[in-house]
């Protein structure tokens, strides 16, 4: 899995690390914050946390148009800088009138613009350590080591920016509406972090900092030949098609920071107790992926010493479990804003293990292509909608819950019913998410690259803003309208990607 990738992808990958603990920190509260400190109603709120989103994944289209003519290395510079002054922008507590809104107003623009220089361009360059002959086979497992890494930064995050806020106000004696501030403060540090990382190791990726004329024009002089009108078209219009499937995903999918953080807040119980609480600190997930870990090294080593480290790690990493279940509480407080460290963990877990499933698949020479795996992760978010279905049996709409909860009558369900959810998505973006970018810096003509990439991102944005279709559904009707609208999409998302299956197919081969 790690064996013979260059240098320069954990260097990136590390820098990326960084950054994506500081927005997922802030992502993990902002709806909440917006509720708590302006008095938005949910659909509101959805709006802005929408219209954020898309922001930060329409940007780096031009961030990538950008790059491909000034040179990738620059605009991620840039782009650190305007999302270091964005995050201290925000973390200034202006109050709640008119100034605070205009203030936090102009640190989502600043922190977008900064993302659409950073993010899709760093990827690139990740694409770029593998047009070398000697690591193209090693594309595809690149790009789940890369992916795997922003996960353990979003790992943190809401352990992170809850565990600030409590101390401001515990500590402190901060009002709740200003130590949300606390938490989007944490992501300035990240930023500083991401920054030391990203230029203390820039000889390990410098190669590949230039423009996609230089990139381009440096293959086709190794190569001697480039792609003809003809097939350039036919992977941009590849690409468009995948682009206009990925739309329902991150729709789907990224209700984790709206509908399913207002699910976790509304109809889910405020308290755990005995084994499953232990999953509501952070350090026991850490735990759990080391054991999964240290599995895989365990029976993957050749040598004698190497299988004894792995094992050490494991009874470690189960004494430390079974000290911490014997030194439970009675009762563990269940955050609403938590529940968002379970799709990163099971990130960081699951990865190793779909890469070993497809690693043997590939050996068996039934791999399936990167559509086709697009496709299933459609399917697999569907399922997960399904099980949201199924979780809100009996449960009142979201208004009618608010009433019932002011009069002390409103019922909750287990936090395991939205854990579960979690982990069917995170088997959806896994065959998704990773696999398409991969696919992007693999078809992509090398002129686009960097508009292509931002192509993927502009398919992420409007997904992102289209989030918002289901918080204007949360209020007087059922909890199942909004969840089968949901599966709904993901379904006809999956039947049209398969149904030109085999175009795609014919691009990638």
């Amino acid at each position: 899995m790690f064996e013979g990738q260059p240098k320069g992808l954990y260097a990136l990958a590390l820098a990326n690390t960084g950054e994506r603990f500081g927005y997922y920190t802030m992502l993990a509260v902002f709806v909440l914050f917006l509720k708590a400190n302006f008095g938005f109603s949910p659909a509101v709120a959805g709006n802005i946390y929408g219209a954020f989103l898309a922001l930060v994944y329409f940007l780096p289209f031009i961030g990538g148009i950008l790059a491909d003519k000034f040179g990738y290395g620059k605009m991620v510079t840039i782009g650190i800088v305007a999302m270091f002054t964005g995050y201290v922008l925000l973390s200034i507590p202006f109050g709640t009138g008119v100034l605070a809104m205009v203030g936090m107003f102009a640190a989502l623009i600043i922190i977008s613009a900064g993302t659409g220089l950073f993010k899709g361009n760093l990827q690139v360059m990740v694409g770029n350590l593998y047009d070398a002959p000697e690591y193209a086979s090693k594309r595809d497992s690149a790009f789940s080591i890369f992916y795997m890494a922003i996960n353990v930064g979003a790992l943190f995050a809401p352990s992170a920016a809850v565990g600030i806020m409590n101390y401001a106000q515990q500590n402190l004696g901060i009002s709740v509406n200003d130590s949300y501030h606390f938490a989007f403060a944490i992501a300035c540090i990240s930023l500083i972090i991401s920054m030391l990382i990203y230029y203390s190791a820039r000889s390990t990726f410098k190669h590949v900092e230039g423009s996609s004329k230089q990139q381009a024009a440096a293959k086709t002089s190794a190569a001697g030949d480039e792609l003809s009108p003809r097939e350039t078209k036919d992977r941009i219009v590849a690409l468009c098609l995948v682009f206009t499937v990925v739309i329902f995903f991150w729709m789907a999918f990224h209700q984790n920071g709206l509908t399913l953080t207002y699910f976790a807040d509304e109809f889910t119980a405020k308290s755990s107790s005995g084994l499953e609480s232990m999953m509501f600190t952070v350090w026991n997930l850490v735990a759990v992926i080391f054991i999964v870990y240290a599995l895989f090294s365990l029976f993957q080593s050749k040598t004698p010493r190497a299988k004894l480290i792995s094992g050490v790690v494991i009874v470690a990493a189960v004494v430390f479990l079974v000290y911490q279940y014997n030194s439970l509480p009675a009762s563990t407080p269940v955050d609403a804003p938590i529940f968002q460290q379970f799709n990163s963990c099971f990130v960081v877990a699951l990865t190793p293990i779909s890469m070993g499933i497809f690693s043997w698949l590939a050996s068996k020479g039934k791999e399936p292509s990167a559509p086709r795996k697009i496709g299933l992760g459609m399917l697999v978010a569907a399922c997960g909608y399904i099980l949201m279905i199924f979780a809100s049996v009996g449960l009142l709409s979201p208004n009618a819950q608010a009433a019932a909860t002011e009069a002390g009558t409103a019922s909750f369900v287990s936090p395991n019913w939205l854990v579960s959810t979690y982990l069917v998505l995170t088997f959806g973006e896994l065959l998704l998410s990773p696999m398409g970018i991969s696919f992007v810096s693999k078809v992509a003509p090398p002129k686009y690259k960097g508009m292509m990439m931002g192509g993927w991102f502009v398919a992420t944005a409007i997904g992102n803003y289209l989030t918002s279709v289901a918080s204007a559904l949360w209020g007087n009707l059922p909890l199942w309208v909004v969840w089968g609208v949901l599966v709904t999409l993901c379904l006809l998302s999956a039947l049209f990607i398969f149904s030109i299956m085999k175009k795609l197919e014919k691009v990638c081969n």
